[in-house]
């Protein structure tokens, strides 16, 4: 089943496990050291300096953690990624989305621990989020991508506009 199906699918079948959604765990997923579990959590209380730490790890800018907070309690929707050995939690993984909370969602932010990439967790995340929002009933999903990291997404089912770039921007002089 592809990527994309899957999320349309509701069978429990292939559900991840649960625990009690007042912590926001959603699932979890294998790696391939066992010392290690990873997990995903949709809990909004995320320490933002540690979120930072994660940004610098892979080249963003730095942005006001004043914005990014107030990003985040705008968000429609927070996936994080979390590496769990023993009792020490590390945040490997990042992701949001803003909607009009009915047919629409745009994914934003994503980010995956260099440490951590190329093993399937990016994909992984994705799928959560995605997931996430397919079970709020929001069927058209977009991003904007970093030409570095389009064929990422191009492998996740996304594609460019297929009837032409139709998004406009606007920015301050």
């Amino acid at each position: 089943m592809g990527f994309w199906k899957s999320l349309f699918t509701t069978s429990e079948a292939t559900s991840e496990p649960k625990q009690a959604a007042s912590d926001g765990y959603i699932a979890e997923a294998s790696r391939a050291d066992d010392s290690a579990r990873v997990f995903f959590s949709t809990d909004r209380t995320i320490d933002l300096y540690e979120l930072e730490e994660l940004c610098d790890a892979v080249g963003w800018s730095r942005r006001p953690v004043r914005k990014v907070r107030k990003a985040i309690q705008h968000s429609f929707l927070v996936v994080t990624m979390w590496e769990q050995q023993g009792s020490r939690r590390r945040l490997i993984g990042f992701s949001r989305a803003t909607s009009d909370h009915a047919f629409n969602a745009t994914i934003w932010d994503v980010v995956v621990h260099p440490d951590f990439q190329g093993q399937g967790l990016g994909k992984a995340l994705m799928k959560q989020l995605i997931k996430k929002l397919r079970s709020e009933d929001i069927s058209n999903v977009t991003l904007f991508a970093d030409p570095h990291v389009v064929d990422f997404y191009r492998q996740l089912g996304f594609v460019s506009d297929p009837e032409g770039i139709k998004g406009m921007f606007w920015y301050p002089d």
